[in-house]
């Protein structure tokens, strides 16, 4: 383990689940156990090096200091506070993502 944790918020754990809802349904079963693992992998490494990504190209969500990291067709808004990396969203990379923060 880390020397951060990583933390899920329920707009989080909301996406991923409609996210592996739709590879259920478009793709198969197979298709969202793949995804759900690879983001959660993805995820994963934040508890090592959770300043690794950038900040997102957004002045007001960068002035939070919400970072992004990239996950294939994916992307997973987080910010860290303390030894906690709270993960904020995970959307699709062609999401208006800023929006989701209004």
């Amino acid at each position: 383990m880390g020397e951060y944790n990583v933390e899920l918020l329920s707009p989080a754990w909301r996406d991923l689940d409609a996210i592996s809802d739709f590879h259920l349904l478009e793709v198969g079963p197979e298709s969202a156990r793949r995804i759900t693992d690879k983001i959660l992998s993805a995820l994963e490494r934040l508890e090592i090096f959770p300043f690794s990504c950038p900040l997102v190209p957004y002045s007001e969500l960068a002035e939070k200091g919400y970072r992004v990291l990239v996950c294939g067709k994916y992307v997973c808004l987080y910010y860290v506070i303390e030894k906690t990396v709270y993960i904020h969203h995970i959307v699709a990379a062609a999401v208006n993502y800023p929006a989701l923060f209004l």
